[in-house]
């Protein structure tokens, strides 16, 4: 099963409403998977600043002088904003791989949600509605952003195990069915220097995306390699930076709708987790062609 939405925002006058846009479409398709839930939102930008989103199953613990503790190890001024079990960190862009890594032993319980300018990702077991109060998503605004609620297949019902999953810095992916050959490809991923932390094969996709992005491909290169590589059906709703893009198996087996208007784009696993949205009686609505990539960017 599973449910994805996802929106991107065309009209700037929208983009406080992101947050609470989503979290409605989301908690719409709780009935696709009621086992976790997450959403990533791409927010503003902090100049000379990149954001590092992370979790704890002890945050009261493990974020106590986290700041400070991460500032004096990489000799630069760090800053944290608590929400619940995560926390979204703010480096230095120069210091964000030396932080990852200084991280791993002063908070070694603590786990990496994403990265980047503009990325964070929130993301717990538990219903979309709870796991969205918890972070407040609805008074998050932003660009765009992804939700994921699962149902659990092929893997445990865990925090690391929900959906976004990020492999790269403000990339992050979502995903509804199933990848036969991610075993295969997680190997030759983790082979090739790619860091993929669960046995979840969603990670396993995202992790092939960042792949191929770091060969030189554009996100839309590497949707339309996905066409060749990964065996399986799948929806795939991946966000960068700037872009939200689609992308069906040739199949395509998985339920998948979208919308347009002047303000934004939209998908949804159902067309009922759309019908909220502002100005959906006038918007182009469609379901998505099998093998077929469908971006947009800023």
């Amino acid at each position: 099963m599973c449910g994805i939405v996802g929106l991107f925002i065309k009209d700037k006058t929208l983009e406080p409403e992101l947050g609470d846009l989503l979290t409605n479409m989301l908690v719409t398709m709780t009935d696709r998977g009621p086992d976790s839930a997450g959403i990533a939102i791409y927010g503003s930008n902090t100049d000379q600043h990149a954001k590092l989103t992370v979790q704890s199953d002890n945050a009261s613990e493990d974020f106590a002088a986290l700041d400070s503790d991460l500032g004096k190890a990489i000799g630069a001024q760090v800053s944290i904003r608590r929400k619940d079990t995560h926390a979204v960190l703010e480096i230095p862009a120069s210091k964000m791989i030396e932080a990852r890594k200084v991280l791993r032993t002063l908070r070694p319980d603590v786990c990496v949600m994403s990265a980047g300018d503009s990325i964070e990702i929130y993301k717990e077991v538990g219903l979309p509605k709870d796991v969205a109060s918890r972070f407040n998503i609805s008074k998050m605004s932003g660009s765009h952003g992804i939700g994921h609620t699962r149902m659990a297949t092929e893997s445990a019902v865990t925090t690391m195990g929900a959906h976004p999953f990020s492999t790269g810095s403000d990339q992050c992916l979502v995903h509804n069915g199933s990848l036969s050959n991610h075993n295969s490809l997680r190997r030759k991923l983790i082979r090739e220097g790619i860091h993929i932390e669960t046995l979840n094969d969603t990670e396993v996709g995202a992790a092939y995306l960042t792949w191929k992005m770091q060969q030189g491909s554009t996100l839309g290169e590497a949707l339309e390699s996905s066409l060749e590589d990964l065996d399986g059906f799948f929806t795939f709703v991946v966000g960068t930076k700037d872009g939200f893009g689609v992308v069906r198996d040739p199949i395509a087996c998985k339920p998948a709708v979208m919308a347009e208007t002047d303000q934004y784009v939209a998908f949804g696993s159902e067309y009922r987790a759309l019908v909220n949205l502002p100005g959906i009686e006038d918007a182009k609505v469609w379901e998505p062609e099998p093998a077929t990539v469908y971006f947009w960017n800023h």
